[in-house]
């Protein structure tokens, strides 16, 4: 039996593609924000409804360059989610400046807002918020409270690619809300991300940061690194770009019948889609709380039977070694992370998904 994995890249038609980068063997400009580049940056402004996007080689990099672009003092506090992948936080630290971890909320797993108030200090200078598995975060209230104390918000939407609030989209909120296009995610350029925002002091500050400072053949006026998006990578966006929305609409179709499947078995509780939100069904999480069998042992009954889930996010990122010498860490800080973590599971979901793969999984489930 093949393996059925937790995820798959979307891929467009080979013949599409080797259309789009035909012309590449011909100006021979693979790289340098090229047409390519600037036809996807284009292309993405308008899908999101923002002013101004600036493509990076990869979501990280593009993270931390955001923390960048606002000059904060090292050793300046960041208010940020234990719940995240590790690129949340090494962006943090790589710049110079403290994470503070703030607990999530139960019910979509963000960061609560209402406890991020008494984690703040005359260090803190940021808070950087995760749209958890395309959940969005409380834009409205970290706003206020971003407006309230003077900090800056910045927002890791890694997961949050074609999700809209109230018909806005994830990109326009805070200062700056950071995209990845790695192959793993709803939308991908192979690898590759990139920064939203509205303000245009920002664009030239961005745009030093990916490309060594330079601003024309004599000068180079910033001490910026190499961050740039490759025009292979633009190709790819352009090209999944016409299809994102039918993607989205796949994973729809099988997220919904995972939650038919599963939504009376009991000890399972599933992740629920607010109906002002246009979600992008990115991940299929589960927690597991009450059910008869441990998440490692559901783990290793999926994988006998070829089905790969993942434990993601497992361990939280303040429980990992790197990071418990920090006076601002330890799980124990954020006991609805850590046992959201213990207890959550991410099933399989992807566009081409076969129906009898989620109903097998469903099966397993529910016996």
């Amino acid at each position: 039996m093949p393996e059925i994995r937790v995820t798959r890249p979307y891929m467009p038609p080979f013949a599409e593609y080797t259309e789009e980068i035909r012309e590449l063997w011909d100006s021979r400009q693979i790289t340098n924000m090229g047409k390519k580049h600037r036809q996807f940056q284009a292309s993405l402004e308008r899908y999101l409804g923002v002013p101004h996007t600036v493509l990076y080689a990869n979501g990280h990099l593009a993270l931390e360059s955001a923390l960048e672009l606002f000059s904060f003092p090292p050793g300046s506090e960041v208010i940020t989610t234990p719940f995240t992948f590790a690129s949340t936080v090494h962006a943090i630290v790589r710049k110079g400046l403290i994470p503070v971890f703030c607990d999530i909320r139960a019910d979509n797993f963000t960061i609560d807002t209402a406890k991020i108030p008494a984690l703040i200090t005359e260090k803190t200078v940021a808070i950087l918020p995760v749209h958890t598995y395309g959940n969005l975060c409380d834009v409205e209230g970290l706003a206020a409270l971003a407006a309230r104390y003077g900090l800056t918000l910045i927002y890791d939407a890694a997961h949050a690619f074609g999700v809209t609030y109230k018909g806005v989209s994830a990109a326009a909120f805070g200062d700056v809300s950071v995209f990845s296009f790695h192959a793993t995610k709803v939308f991908h350029t192979i690898e590759g991300g990139a920064q939203c925002f509205h303000d245009d002091r920002l664009l030239q500050a961005s745009n030093d940061i990916k490309n060594f400072g330079i601003r024309s053949p004599e000068e180079i006026a910033y001490r910026g690194g190499n961050a740039k998006m490759s025009e292979f990578q633009a190709a790819m966006g352009l090209c999944n770009l016409r299809h994102v929305e039918d993607e989205i609409r796949k994973r729809k179709e099988k997220f919904l019948l995972y939650q038919e499947r599963l939504e009376q078995v009991p000890g399972l509780r599933l992740n629920r889609i607010p109906t002002d939100t246009k979600a992008n069904y990115a991940y299929m999480p589960v927690v597991f709380s009450g059910y008869p069998r441990s998440v490692p042992e559901v783990v290793q009954e999926l994988r006998e039977n070829h089905i790969e889930a993942r434990r993601y996010f497992y361990p939280l990122v303040n429980d990992l070694p790197c990071y418990r010498d920090l006076p601002t860490t330890g799980g124990e800080k954020t006991p609805v992370a850590r046992e959201i973590a213990a207890n959550i599971l991410t099933l399989p979901l992807y566009g081409d998904l076969e129906t009898e793969a989620v109903e097998s999984i469903c099966k397993i489930l529910r016996k």
